[in-house]
């Protein structure tokens, strides 16, 4: 059944405009938000300020960045998926491996998020696009475990607030939702289908206090609010085509959009939106593992923000 669309105020929350700005979190330990921007390999952090983002900082952290996920402690910075492997970001810009490379040649990380047991779960996209990419799960020790093979293009993911429950998105060839139950010790099983995702390519996607889920519907101009059994609650039209990912700073939804193939951007297309909504979300679950010390690889190239 579908839902009626909503006219909800869609305002634009950044004076920058990104090639393809994506994975927003909101970051419990300060109240900060963070993104990326895959075109320029960046990690952009900022705070919303008066409905608008107030851009503080951001480093280069290699040329295929996936997403990011905070340490649980106060200036411990954040974990990035960027190229085959995963990478320490600190708060000054000094970026320090975690892992070795994980994913095959020729892939790269994508996009990401973290469990309530504190593990960190990103998985690769292959181009050219062929399902022989993974999902894995980074454990407190830093240790990478393959928790799901077969993929194309791993996108959106959110814990239920229990952990026993993944919401899932490899947008590629099924254009779907899917979960799995999560056993304590991360293991998937009971793969099913919440929902087909009609009319665009579902990105990214995000969880609200009442376990609906946001998913951000590439090449639609839309996010969409779907039940965890697949009913279509509401869409939000949105004056950017391609919205990449969504994020809830209490009950501000913000969302980070792509102008990249584009051949006549609006203002919106690339910039960060935001939506009032009703139901809020909490911040990102951190990693709660710790942070790699030195030496590390050097310190990022500073960009403009």
């Amino acid at each position: 059944m579908s839902h009626p669309q909503t006219s909800r105020t869609v305002e634009i929350l950044s004076d920058a405009r990104y090639v393809q700005a994506e994975s927003p979190r909101w970051d419990a330990r300060d109240g900060s938000l963070a993104w990326i921007d895959m075109s320029t390999g960046s990690l952009h952090r900022g705070r919303i300020e008066d409905g608008r983002v107030v851009p503080e900082a951001a480093v280069v952290v290699g040329a295929q960045i996936g997403a990011p996920i905070p340490l649980a402690q106060p200036g411990e910075g954040w974990l990035v998926g960027v190229d085959r492997r995963i990478v320490h970001v600190s708060d000054d810009g000094v970026v320090s491996p975690l892992t070795d490379d994980i994913a095959a040649p020729g892939d790269y990380m994508n996009d990401g998020g973290g469990d309530p047991s504190g593990r960190f779960w990103v998985g690769s996209q292959s181009m050219p696009r062929d399902p022989h990419c993974t999902l894995w799960s980074i454990g407190v020790d830093g240790e990478p475990t393959a928790r799901l093979h077969g993929v194309t293009v791993s996108n959106g993911l959110a814990f239920d607030r229990t952990g026993a429950t993944l919401y899932y998105i490899d947008t590629l060839p099924h254009r779907s939702i899917e979960a799995f139950d999560v056993a304590p010790d991360g293991e998937l099983s009971n793969r099913r289908t919440v929902c087909r995702v009609e009319g665009g390519n579902p990105d990214g996607m995000a969880i609200d206090l009442d376990g609906m889920l946001w998913v951000a519907v590439w090449d639609a101009s839309e996010v969409r609010r779907y039940s965890p059994d697949g009913e279509l609650l509401e869409t939000i039209t949105l004056p950017a085509k391609r919205p990449t990912a969504v994020t809830l700073v209490d009950r501000l939804l913000v969302i980070t959009t792509a102008s990249i193939g584009l051949t006549d951007p609006t203002d919106a297309d690339g910039a960060l939106l935001g939506v009032e909504v009703e139901v809020g979300g909490a911040p990102a679950f951190p990693w709660r593992g710790m942070a790699p010390t030195p030496p590390a690889v050097g310190a990022a190239e500073e960009v403009a923000s």
